[in-house]
């Protein structure tokens, strides 16, 4: 088995063996995976540790939006959006300002909900611009953010997490969250499936949605991103998980995974495997979630027996909160962009309006803030959008509550609740548009 770093180079192979085993303080949190054989040795694959965890401060610098240095080299600062709608219309709308040999790539990114899509998308632009929170279907709909350094436009297509018809139906749901997924991997050249390995009881096998969409766009390269490893106390668990989700296989070459590492005192592991969600159709024969999928009730039956996909082109194992890990990620993209237009202009970070940048990172406050299915039922309406004498922005947001009681959980007592809402929104709010934002959070009774 062949051992590479990409910044540094690890000869002490008792450090390698700590680092793959989870043994050593300092982890070593991202893995880049290909199948292949190492000069001299057979049936082996190449790991590469991508990096080291960078320290708890300049991560906290880099997630505020403030330029940082480091090793005597600073970071750009990424566009911000525009706090006037019109004006962020007619940036979308301006002649991409490409250069003669311009590149361009659409990843979409899909996964079950609370995966860290949206997560891993703010990290890979920079600056946060999607909503995120523990609860699921944070992401109501397809968001588009667009990275472009130099010559190369990488346009993110941010979906919501992949879902079944019957769980719309029986929660009430969006139809953007059933549809915005399968709509959106039609349009892309490479297809990110997220999977969250600290999930004990999904991370071994994918979800059957996304094995439906996968199974109908084979044409389309695929990557596997396994995320949060940084939470996983056992690194030697990721081969597993690898050969589980990728069926040993990954860019058409098999894995031999359980033979390469194998600690000396490891725990026998359950060969038991997670139980269907009481919304999932057990006989694995649902409607598919795209109205014109061409899968036949074979091949879904077939896909139901199926824990992973055998036509991975390469797997990532990361913490999207881990900036060198991200970065790794970033420099794959860019290599992989093909010559094309882009399709916006460079100032452009994302499509989304400014005020839906708002009520979105309200409604991650509410997620995160209130209990259950309060937050769900809330709606939002802005009163106020206005620039103040000094530059800064104000805002008022009214927040529509369907109970009493639910009303009285926003607010809180004394209005602690909803003043600390409205003080984490708009500090938010303000990275994001590089100006002061002052937010105002009401709440009434919806009569």
């Amino acid at each position: 088995m062949a051992l590479r770093l990409c910044s540094r180079v690890l000869r002490d192979s008792s450090l390698v063996s700590r680092l793959l085993l989870g043994t050593t303080r300092q982890e070593s949190a991202t893995w880049f995976l290909t199948a292949g054989s190492s000069r001299g040795r057979k049936n082996g694959f190449i790991f590469t540790p991508a990096c080291f965890i960078t320290s708890d401060a300049f991560l906290n610098r880099l997630m505020k939006g403030k330029a940082v240095e480091a090793d005597g080299s600073s970071y750009r600062l990424p566009v911000s959006v525009l706090t006037d709608g019109a004006e962020q219309l007619s940036l979308l709308m301006r002649h991409p300002d490409q250069p003669e040999n311009a590149k361009v790539l659409k990843v979409a990114l899909i996964g079950a909900p609370n995966a860290g899509k949206s997560t891993l998308s703010n990290q890979l632009l920079g600056r946060k611009v999607f909503a995120v929170s523990k609860k699921v279907h944070t992401t109501r709909s397809r968001a588009v953010g667009v990275l472009t350094e130099e010559d190369t436009q990488i346009i993110l297509l941010d979906t919501p997490g992949l879902t079944t018809l019957s769980k719309v139906k029986r929660h009430n749901l969006e139809k953007t969250l059933l549809e915005d997924p399968w709509n959106t991997v039609k349009e892309a050249d490479i297809v990110v499936v997220l999977v969250d390995v600290s999930d004990r009881w999904m991370c071994g096998r994918l979800d059957f949605e996304v094995l439906k969409c996968l199974a109908q766009h084979t044409d389309i390269p695929a990557i596997l991103v396994l995320n949060k490893v940084d939470l996983l106390k056992t690194k030697d668990r990721l081969l597993d998980i690898t050969a589980e989700l990728t069926c040993g296989v990954v860019n058409g070459r098999k894995l031999r995974v359980r033979t390469v590492i194998k600690p000396p005192k490891a725990e026998k592991r359950s060969e038991r495997q997670p139980e269907p969600s009481p919304d999932e159709d057990p006989a694995g024969l649902e409607g598919d979630a795209d109205p014109s999928s061409a899968l036949s009730r074979e091949q879904l039956k077939a896909l139901r027996s199926q824990q992973g996909w055998a036509h991975f082109k390469d797997v990532f194992m990361l913490s999207s909160l881990d900036k060198e890990d991200v970065d790794t990620l970033t420099n794959y993209f860019m290599v992989a962009a093909k010559p094309g237009s882009w399709q916006y202009h460079s100032e452009v970070l994302t499509d989304q309006t400014p005020e839906q940048i708002c009520t979105n990172t309200i409604r991650e406050k509410l997620l995160e803030n209130l209990p259950q299915e309060v937050p769900y039922s809330i709606t939002q309406s802005i009163e106020l959008w206005d620039d103040g004498e000094n530059g800064e922005l104000d805002i008022s947001v009214k927040l529509y509550t369907k109970k009493d009681t639910h009303m009285r959980m926003v607010i809180g007592a004394g209005g602690q609740m909803v003043g600390r809402m409205a003080r984490e929104a708009g500090e938010d709010l303000s990275r994001v548009f590089l100006r002061d934002v002052r937010l105002k959070l009401s709440a009434k009774l919806k009569v």
